[in-house]
């Protein structure tokens, strides 16, 4: 009996991607956020930690297609420290957490023995500032306005949605754009659907989140807003072009499937994870 030939896999045109079933996937993953962002901030950090213990096992698939064995284990149990610790003490203890956290993960690895002892070392090291490091910073962002505040207007949520909205934006204005307009490609070799004019509508996109957010949210002034956007299109654009590139040199498509329509959850959170450290930075000493 022959088995059947799998079925064609369905053409998205130029949006790459299922629109109606990636736009629900979003709207359940914005509700996830504003469910515990808005009713008790502390809850969100567990959505933080819960996102980079994904995180760390997608790598560990993906590192895998190269032969790279990640140490999940302390990786992941690392990554959940460092977020707790930047929440409820601060830039400070995050960085001794991340350094704590990479030596216990070398020192696991003594276990396996010398072969490839070199290679899975730095890959954990990699995973650890990529992942946990950098989304500890929305842990010091939401810390703003006080580790254990219910205040849902406080300054470290207000934050928050500012840094996911102008995120958003940057990653809305580049897909309108450059489906509707997208002529030259911006990186063909590493992402061939990244344009120039989607870019540009990145960068329109972007400044006017920006904008509003700082002037009717954090009530700052509005050249921050410009300087926001600015700051946030430069690096979530670099943030895409960086995942992008450690999944060709990897020779996978998606880090995984968790989230339908959009792959992994390494694939939503490249931009995230490029722009949470300068917009934090910004916001500290020019709005809070």
């Amino acid at each position: 009996m022959t088995q059947d030939p799998p079925a064609p896999s369905r053409d998205h045109g130029r949006a790459g991607r299922d629109v109606p079933v990636s736009i629900v996937s979003a709207v359940v993953l914005i509700a996830l956020i504003l469910a515990t962002l808005l009713v008790w901030k502390t809850l969100f950090i567990l959505v933080v930690a819960a996102a980079v213990t994904v995180a760390v096992w997608e790598l560990h698939r993906g590192f895998a297609a190269k032969d790279v064995d990640l140490p999940e284990q302390p990786l992941m149990a690392g990554g959940v420290v460092m977020v707790v610790v930047a929440y409820f003490w601060g830039a400070p203890a995050l960085v001794t957490a991340t350094a704590v956290s990479a030596l216990v993960t070398m020192l696991w690895l003594l276990r396996r023995g010398v072969p490839g002892y070199v290679q899975n070392a730095t890959a954990s090291v990699f995973t650890l500032v990529y992942v946990p490091f950098l989304g500890s910073f929305v842990a010091l962002m939401l810390r703003e306005g006080g580790a254990t505040g219910f205040d849902r207007y406080d300054a470290g949520v207000k934050g928050i949605l500012t840094f996911i909205a102008v995120t958003a934006g940057s990653d809305i204005g580049g897909f309108v754009a450059g489906v509707l307009f997208g002529r030259h490609p911006m990186a063909p070799v590493i992402s061939p659907k990244k344009s120039w004019e989607g870019f540009a509508g990145s960068a329109v996109f972007c400044v006017a989140v920006g904008v509003a957010m700082i002037v009717w949210v954090l009530d700052a002034d509005w050249w921050i807003g410009v300087c926001l956007g600015a700051i946030a299109v430069v690096m979530a654009t670099l943030g895409d072009l960086c995942e992008s590139v450690i999944k060709r040199d990897l020779g996978i498509k998606d880090m995984s499937h968790v989230i339908p329509g959009h792959g992994g959850l390494m694939d939503r959170l490249d931009s995230l994870l490029a722009t949470i450290a300068p917009i934090w930075l910004l916001l500290h000493y020019l709005v809070f």
